[in-house]
């Protein structure tokens, strides 16, 4: 498997972002993870989604900290400051939860908060099915996980199509339309820096094309064994969806009715957050968060 490794200049200086690299070794490819914090203290795990990176949680990791919790934020194999497979056939929905698997055994990650958006959810809460003692906790904020019995919207077959044959992939941009507010030109280059050309977007346009649409996807079965066992999670499980976006409107419901551990009245709405809420409203779903795992005995 070929794989590129992005130039480290494009990572000097971004604003907000001062944090020290550590690297996990997954099937021979540096998987780059912020790791701040007490190494004794509970962990929680932030993961990313489509086409962000860690640079998504910079104004949650400093309040995780200050909270006395271990902040733990990778870049999925693709992404971020981590290695970069070149072709498209190489990602898959398993091979990506094969190196997130090596990557939470190597940190010996256990009885932690997940926080999970995007693809950070279908990701973490498949993992939370497949391996529930790796968290204590779980909260959701604007994902999904999806089994592919229900058929896709139009905005999504759009975005994939969009994703498979654009000749142009405009990572900071993309994001930029998934807030609800204008992204300051610095934000939206720092959110370009791991991807200098089109040669190291693979990993982005692949993501699309893994999310389950039909009953017979390759990842279906394992989807359906996660949700099955979600429906017995009884452990403190959060929904922190924004208000302002039309990607996951209505899904917290569900997550509501299915999970044992979601039943009762501790779940918000973040005010005034697009899709990628961390970007706009971090500081409100971290404080969530702490305030949320603290009601709930998951203190640092």
């Amino acid at each position: 498997m070929k794989t590129l490794t992005t130039d480290p200049q494009r990572f000097v200086n971004l604003p907000d972002y001062p944090f020290s690299e550590n690297y996990v070794d997954v099937e021979s490819m540096a998987m780059h993870y912020v790791d701040e914090g007490p190494r004794d203290a509970r962990i929680v795990l932030m993961l990313h989604g489509e086409p962000s990176w860690s640079y998504l949680y910079r104004h949650m990791i400093p309040l995780f900290v200050a909270a006395g919790y271990r902040a733990i934020a990778p870049d999925l194999i693709g992404f971020g400051k981590s290695a970069k497979p070149t072709r498209i056939s190489d990602y898959s929905y398993q091979r990506h939860m094969d190196w997130l698997g090596i990557f939470v055994r190597a940190l010996g990650i256990s009885d932690a908060i997940l926080v999970c958006q995007d693809w950070g959810s279908l990701l973490g809460l498949r993992l939370a099915g497949e391996q529930p003692d790796r968290f204590g906790g779980i909260v959701v904020a604007n994902g999904f996980l999806p089994t592919g019995d229900q058929p896709a919207s139009r905005a999504f077959k759009t975005w994939r199509r969009f994703a498979r044959f654009s000749p142009i992939f405009p990572i900071g941009r993309i994001i930029d339309v998934g807030t609800v507010t204008t992204l300051p030109a610095e934000i939206v280059a720092a959110y370009n820096a791991p991807f200098p050309s089109g040669r190291f977007k693979a990993g982005a346009r692949a993501f699309p094309r893994l999310v389950p649409t039909r009953p017979d996807d390759p990842a279906a079965p394992a989807n359906r064994a996660a949700w099955q066992a979600l429906g017995e999670w009884t452990k403190p499980f959060a929904t922190a969806f924004s208000d302002k976006d039309p990607i996951t409107r209505g899904l917290a419901t569900i997550f509501h009715q299915h999970v044992p551990g979601a039943r009762h009245d501790q779940h918000t709405v973040i005010r005034g957050g697009g899709h990628f809420l961390q970007e706009e409203c971090g500081p409100e779903l971290a404080d969530f968060t702490i305030r949320y795992s603290a009601a709930n005995g998951l203190v640092p």
